[in-house]
C-alpha cells in the first residue's frame, strides 16, 4: 500500500463527507496522493413513456456539469497539502470504482457506508458492500 494513492468515491453525501475525513489521515500517514471520485449514474430512458424533454445523452451531461461545480466546492473547503486528483466518471458506481482502482492501482479505497437496514438494505445495491466484497485492495468502510 505504501506509495500509492488513496480513492476516496463520493456522492457529496455527509456520510461520504464524513469518509473523506478518514481518506485525508490515512493519505497523510502514508504520505501518498488522495483521488476523489463521482461516478454519475448513466439516465435510462423508455420510449413508451415519450416524456423526456431531453435526451437521456443530455441529462448524463447535466448531471456530470452538476458534479463538477459540486467537485470544484468540495476542492475549494478542503483544506490540505496533499495532492488530490479528481475524476468524474458515468456508469454503474461499484464498476466505475473499482475500475478506477484497478487503472490507478490505488493502495486503498476508503468509502462511506449508506447505514441501510433490514428491509432497505434487501432491496438496494450496497455498494460499500460490493466495493469491499470484489476490490483487490484493501477497503476502509466508514459508518
Amino acid at each position: 500500500m505504501r506509495g500509492k494513492d488513496i480513492l476516496w468515491p463520493t456522492d457529496f453525501s455527509a456520510t461520504a463527507s464524513h469518509a473523506l475525513r478518514y481518506a485525508i489521515d490515512m493519505a497523510n500517514h502514508y504520505k501518498v496522493g488522495l483521488r476523489i471520485l463521482h461516478v454519475v449514474d448513466q439516465p435510462v430512458a423508455d420510449a413508451s413513456y415519450q416524456l423526456l424533454v431531453v435526451t437521456p445523452e443530455e441529462l448524463a451531461q447535466s448531471m456530470e456539469k452538476a458534479a463538477a461545480e459540486s467537485m470544484h466546492k468540495l476542492l475549494a473547503q478542503l483544506d490540505t497539502s496533499l495532492h488530490v486528483e479528481t475524476i468524474i466518471r458515468r456508469g454503474d458506481p461499484v464498476e466505475e470504482i473499482l475500475t478506477e482502482a484497478k487503472d490507478a492501482e490505488v493502495g486503498m479505497i476508503v468509502l462511506a457506508s449508506h447505514g441501510r437496514s433490514g428491509l432497505s438494505h434487501f432491496l438496494n445495491t450496497n455498494v460499500s458492500e460490493e466495493i469491499a466484497n470484489q476490490a483487490t485492495c484493501p477497503v476502509l468502510v466508514v459508518k
